[in-house]
């Protein structure tokens, strides 16, 4: 499931049962959406009707408050089209001040650009390798030191999976064996004969463990920022009881120029492993949505570039349009693997509570834009055609 919806924030005012006390500060809030995704595609094979379809793209429940003074957020979400469903986000917290706080439970990891590094329905390729976006269980605080926005995190683990089939597949596109179903992409186990896409290494059992964070982003004015963020984790193999390590860094900034932003980023990472072989993995598996495992390289360097432009109007019920392009490119560090390019250019419409995502999306040897699901993020394809697939997402915020 590619990408998701930037407008959460935004939207997702709810209705509130429980009103807020000047004194107590309780309150309960519960909301939802609800989405569909009209698509049609134009990939390497020839185009048939069955490229394009309209399918409900996921459903969901919202609650949020504070209770005794201990604030919770809650988000449980349904995917029709790949037949699972999971937890999202569930923390409850405390307020140790105003600028304080601790999460506990599945919070999003505090890495790059966030909320988003991206404007589109699609996020950047770095949603795809879990390095935006990431939801994980354990602890995090959030602070601010100076001025300076201070985030730090310990997870155990990756946020609990949801069911997921033996098969997934929709519309005719197969996708494989079921993987975990859950919202971010995570490294996984998985049996080479089960792996989606191609790659150099035989049975992968990894599982990601003990994955730290820190981030730190200092504002410029009022509304933008510029920051680096870091993570250090281990990668566990089940079957030799072995743990190596990954890493990542990253650059980032948030810019805002009167209706424009533009948010660059650089990330490297590095997912250290062993295969169960004992050899040493070139690509890493990783799912997410039960939609099977596939290969990423294991160490590779991202560039990215988001632009915007928010256009406030008047027409009929239209309030808001946001124009946007955003752009990855992902260079692996084995040099017999082939590089990864994202683009997608579109616009936001906003009606009230309806949001309406225009997305031309493009890629070449991107794992989603590809009549070969999986393939693209490890070894990839030597002179990738750019398949494009425009992509329309109407969702109801409630």
């Amino acid at each position: 499931m590619p990408g998701d919806d930037e407008d959460d924030e935004e939207a997702s005012t709810g209705i509130t049962l429980i009103a807020q006390d000047d004194e107590a500060d309780d309150f309960l809030t519960i909301g939802g959406a609800l989405r569909v995704n009209a698509v049609q595609e134009l990939y390497e094979g020839d185009t048939t009707t069955e490229n394009g379809y309209v399918t409900i793209d996921t459903w969901r429940l919202n609650v949020e408050g504070r209770t005794v003074g201990i604030p919770f957020n809650f988000e449980y979400r349904f995917y029709p089209t790949f037949d699972t469903h999971f937890l999202h986000t569930g923390w409850i917290g405390w307020d140790f001040s105003e600028v304080t706080q601790l999460q506990l439970g599945v919070s999003q990891a505090p890495f790059g650009n966030i909320p988003f590094a991206s404007n589109s329905w699609w996020f950047q390729n770095g949603y795809y390798m879990g390095l935006e976006d990431n939801r994980q269980m354990g602890a995090q605080l959030i602070t601010e030191i100076g001025g300076i926005d201070a985030r730090a995190a310990f997870y155990r683990q990756p946020a609990p999976a949801g069911p997921s089939s033996d098969a997934t597949s929709f519309e005719g596109a197969s996708f494989g064996v079921g993987g975990d179903g859950r919202y971010s992409y995570n490294v996984i186990p998985v049996a080479a004969e089960d792996r989606l896409g191609v790659a150099p290494d035989g049975n992968q059992s990894l599982r990601e463990l003990n994955t730290s964070y820190l981030r730190l982003a200092a504002p410029i004015g009022s509304t933008s920022e510029i920051g680096v963020s870091g993570r250090l984790g281990q990668l566990y193999n089940q079957v030799r009881a072995e743990t190596d390590y990954t890493t990542a860094l990253s650059g980032h900034a948030s810019l805002d120029v009167g209706n424009f932003n533009v948010m660059p980023q650089v990330t490297y990472f590095n997912f250290e492993a062993t295969n169960d072989d004992g050899s040493t993995a070139q690509t890493v598996p990783m799912g997410a949505y039960a939609s099977g495992a596939y290969p990423v390289a294991a160490e590779a360097t991202k560039y990215q570039i988001s632009l915007s432009y928010s256009w406030d109007v008047e027409l009929g019920p239209i309030s808001n349009i946001t124009f946007y392009n955003d752009y990855a490119y992902l260079n692996k560090a084995n040099g017999s693997f082939n590089d990864t390019q994202q683009n997608i250019f579109g616009f936001l419409l906003t009606k009230g509570k309806i949001f309406t995502y225009v997305d031309i999306a493009s890629g070449k040897n991107q794992p989603w834009l590809t009549d070969s699901f999986g393939t693209g993020l490890g070894e990839g394809v030597a002179d990738p055609d750019w398949n494009t697939r425009l992509n329309i997402n109407v969702g109801y915020y409630f």
